[in-house]
């Protein structure tokens, strides 16, 4: 089909002037986008409960107490339901990865309670603090629905639960001496990598139908020294043999040393009518909502 030009189009009268120069507007400067629509995605600052005071100097949030986040788009989105990362156990890491806006800081090298609170302001600027996931209660067993608040979220700093249970060390990492024992433990902070690590070796043990040993696992990722030794095989050895009392002082001394968020909210049972505090649980409707 001929396009005709605009005055046979609508009969307008045809003559032999010539046609005015026709008025081009400038072209705007490229913004890089074939639509011509530019915008900026909006960031946010998110506090760490480490307050930068855990990292070597040599990382970026080095004695920094918050780290530009970027808000979640279609893009991470698609990151997060990549079947293949899911797979491989990377879709969170990836996802953290593009939304941090310093891109010196490598979600692998992030202390895991600074890592859950980007997480958690991560979802809460993409889909609303609102959180509703099943759940299943502690007291008759009832499985229903309950609505987390992701807004009222606690930080947990070493500082403010210092006490005579441990002393901090110009290293980054704390001591703790053992009530049955009385050896002296140094524990460090565990990272995203560590994380990944443990994940991996849980994952490992159960495709081989190996016994799981997750608590002695994370113990020897935390210990980095007994009474000053710093042989592997030796800690190893003594978290084997280690006493039960022990064990359970060092696990929960060494919650209270570890900077995190305290999910812990208030939950209220519609059958049985129990009503306690329930740790918020993260299921797959955490970032993927149903609405």
């Amino acid at each position: 089909m001929t396009i005709r030009d605009n005055d046979e189009r609508t009969g307008a009268r045809q003559t032999d002037e010539a046609p005015a120069a026709a008025v081009v507007p400038p072209t705007p400067p490229s913004t890089g986008n074939p639509v011509g629509l530019t915008f900026v995605v909006p960031t946010d600052f998110v506090e760490i409960p480490s307050r930068g005071k855990y990292y070597p100097e040599s990382h970026p949030l080095h004695n920094q107490t918050t780290i530009e986040i970027r808000h979640m788009t279609a893009k991470e989105e698609d990151i997060l339901t990549s079947r293949t990362l899911l797979k491989k156990g990377v879709a969170i890491d990836r996802m953290l990865q593009n939304i941090i806006v310093d891109k010196r800081v490598k979600p692998a090298t992030l202390i895991i309670g600074d890592k859950n609170a980007i997480i958690v302001a991560a979802r809460s600027s993409a889909y609303g603090s609102d959180y509703t996931t099943r759940v299943t209660c502690p007291s008759c067993n009832t499985v229903g629905e309950h609505s987390f608040d992701l807004e009222h979220v606690n930080y947990i700093h070493p500082d403010d639960n210092e006490t005579e249970e441990f002393t901090a060390t110009e290293n980054g990492t704390f001591i703790l001496t053992l009530p049955v024992t009385s050896v002296n433990v140094e524990v460090r902070l565990l990272t995203g990598k560590d994380e990944a690590w443990l994940a991996k070796m849980t994952e490992n043990k159960k495709k081989h139908k190996l016994g799981e040993s997750l608590l002695t696992d994370q113990m020897r990722l935390f210990i980095t020294s007994i009474n000053g030794v710093t042989d592997k095989a030796q800690i190893n050895g003594f978290i084997d043999a280690m006493p039960a009392r022990d064990s359970r002082y060092l696990r929960g001394s060494y919650n209270k040393v570890v900077p995190n968020v305290d999910l812990t909210q208030e939950f209220g049972c519609d059958s049985c009518g129990v009503e306690t505090q329930m740790e918020v649980p993260f299921t797959t409707d955490f970032f993927w909502p149903k609405s």
